[in-house]
């Protein structure tokens, strides 16, 4: 059981950890006798920790990590299996209202999100660890979209997420065939940012969840929100909405400590506001 304190507020956990440090929630999957895998409760607490970095203005970033030997191999499939002749599972409602939810908040989440990928990231494990704003992985980390193994199509934002990231050659053959991709082969294609050597993984995971902590908070979720919106808008919207979006982020605390700090040459001291 893990529990969280602000202000006489506490809330339990069966299948993760929820952990504020210097202004960034550590979010772990905790079910290392599964390898983490997602089952219907680890959504639910998911969704819950969100509720908790939306609720919360220390909270400036969220780093997404697995305890033990793995990040997530995806889905616990022991709670989907089928037995002959028994009644099909609706895997449509298992997307739908258990991973979608999560999917669309994390990635427009109020704040900057890293993945801490420490081992294996197959399925929708891996998936998650994509739909963050960042990625970073130990060197002996590998991803897998397992789906073509058992009938299935990537879910948990994986046919969105892979092709932007690879493009579409690489993620079609990636999906197709469920070859594993060990950490730097990812970092060379650009699925993610970094491969780190396994011991320095969670150091310099640390280092720059707390640096982005400490910068202007709503400038940087602008940012993605532009960086989104530019795979399918034209020039002309996103012209406009770098517009909107300069205008709003020039009415921030933040920008007025910026400039101020710049002009008086010393270091800014970002609130998130």
């Amino acid at each position: 059981m893990n529990g969280y304190n602000k202000v006489g507020d506490s809330m339990q956990f069966e299948t993760i950890k929820f952990d504020l440090k210097d202004g960034v929630a550590w979010v772990t999957l905790n079910r290392p006798e599964k390898l983490n895998a997602i089952n219907d409760a680890m959504l639910r607490e998911l969704n819950a920790a969100l509720d908790m970095v939306e609720g919360d203005d220390q909270i400036r970033c969220m780093v997404l990590t697995g305890a033990g030997r793995a990040f997530c191999p995806g889905q616990d499939l022991g709670d989907r299996a089928v037995s002959p002749g028994g009644d099909k599972p609706d895997l449509g409602k298992t997307v739908g209202q258990g991973y979608n939810p999560f999917l669309r908040r994390l990635y427009t989440l109020g704040v900057p999100t890293i993945a801490a990928v420490n081992g294996v990231a197959a399925g929708a494990g891996a998936n998650f660890a994509l739909a963050c704003d960042m990625a970073l992985a130990a060197d002996t980390a590998k991803f897998i979209q397992v789906y073509s193994n058992i009938g299935l199509i990537p879910d948990a934002s994986g046919t969105f997420m892979l092709p932007r990231l690879i493009g579409l050659a690489k993620a079609m053959a990636l999906v197709y065939t469920a070859r594993p991709v060990m950490a730097a082969e990812a970092e060379g294609m650009g699925m993610i940012y970094k491969a780190v050597a396994a011991d320095d993984l969670m150091g310099e995971v640390g280092a720059l969840a707390t640096m982005l902590a400490n910068k202007p908070t709503v400038g940087l979720v602008s940012s993605r929100k532009a960086l989104h919106a530019s795979f399918s808008n034209d020039l002309d919207s996103q012209l406009d909405l770098e517009r909107d979006l300069m205008q709003a982020c020039g009415w921030t605390d933040d920008y007025s400590e910026g400039v101020s700090a710049f002009l008086e040459k010393r270091k800014p001291g970002f609130k998130g506001k």
